[in-house]
């Protein structure tokens, strides 16, 4: 009952930047916390940044410095700002986010994913 929408993704090259957006639809009360994962082939998913609804992130020590996570409230969208991208940060990324619906009912609701792919 609540689609996240995925965007942004792309090839770009090591030292480069990209900016991932999600958007959040559907029968939504509130939205507490939004983040980002992501996982390489192989290995397994990762939490790479969250934001909470009152604005307090937390990243991976991964991305620590290069990576920024912001959400913007009024439309239920979380954006993810990957500066001085590594080939090691190539993965699928998905946002995910987690509130209550109309009816009150808790939900938790991953997107598609989106392909980040850094070359050297």
């Amino acid at each position: 009952q609540v689609q996240l929408v995925e965007s942004g993704g792309g090839l770009v090259q090591a030292g480069g930047s990209l900016r991932l957006s999600c958007a959040a639809s559907g029968s939504i009360f509130s939205i507490n916390a939004m983040g980002w994962y992501r996982q390489a082939p192989g290995k397994q998913r990762e939490r790479v940044a969250a934001i909470t609804s009152g604005g307090s992130t937390n990243y991976a020590d991964s991305v620590k410095g290069r990576f920024t996570i912001s959400r913007d409230n009024a439309k239920n969208t979380v954006y993810l700002q990957m500066n001085s991208l590594k080939p090691e940060d190539t993965a699928v990324y998905y946002c995910n986010a987690g509130g209550l619906l109309q009816s009150l009912t808790p939900f938790g609701s991953w997107g598609q994913g989106t392909q980040v792919t850094v070359s050297s």
